[in-house]
């Protein structure tokens, strides 16, 4: 299975922090799956000005393409002005309307304060919906408090980032399965 995780922000170090976690956690418990970590920060993405995903090059290509070629998307955003990044949406922007359908997209977002934590409920959720994935129901909430000096001091939280991990899995291959065994059905 192709696990994209995706980081995104172009400022702070928080959401990255724990997108690495993710990262990791795959790669600790599901070494069998190819994970890749896309960091917004490192890349050079252009605005979207609603070309086909296709049509961009460089950074923003290999960014539009690893994700639509991805089996399952976890999704890293740090809440800002309660509201994803502009970064974040952007994203969304360059990919065809149903460019996450036959996915599996879970989320993680990370905050300076528990007042945010329906960010991703209200804001995120209605995007991916619209997008066609299938979407885990729970996600990963972390408050600033619980990192320091770029780590995660708490263990709930690296449990919970865990069981994000092996949820997003579960339900990609539910889906797939459901996919493959309706497909067969057909008969040609």
């Amino acid at each position: 299975m192709n696990i994209v995780i995706l980081s995104g922000s172009v400022a702070g170090s928080k959401t990255r922090t724990a997108m690495e976690y993710v990262k990791a956690s795959f790669n600790n418990n599901h070494p069998e799956h190819d994970t890749e970590l896309l960091n917004l920060a490192d890349l050079d993405i252009q605005f979207s000005d609603g070309r086909n995903f296709l049509d961009y090059s460089g950074d923003t290509g290999y960014l539009t393409k690893t994700l639509m070629e991805a089996d399952a998307i976890v999704i890293g955003t740090p809440i800002f002005q309660a509201s994803i990044p502009g970064a974040l949406k952007n994203v969304f922007d360059l990919l065809p309307q149903d460019g996450f359908r036959d996915k599996t997209v879970s989320m993680l977002a990370t905050a300076g304060s528990s007042k945010h934590f329906l960010i991703p409920e209200n804001q995120l959720k209605p995007i991916i919906g619209y997008m066609k994935a299938q979407m885990l129901q729970s996600y990963v909430f972390i408050e600033e408090r619980y990192f320091a000096n770029g780590e995660i001091t708490d263990d709930d939280v690296i449990f919970r980032i865990d069981r994000l991990a092996e949820d997003t899995l579960v339900l990609a291959e539910t889906y797939r399965k459901i996919r493959e065994e309706k497909e067969a059905s057909y008969g040609f």
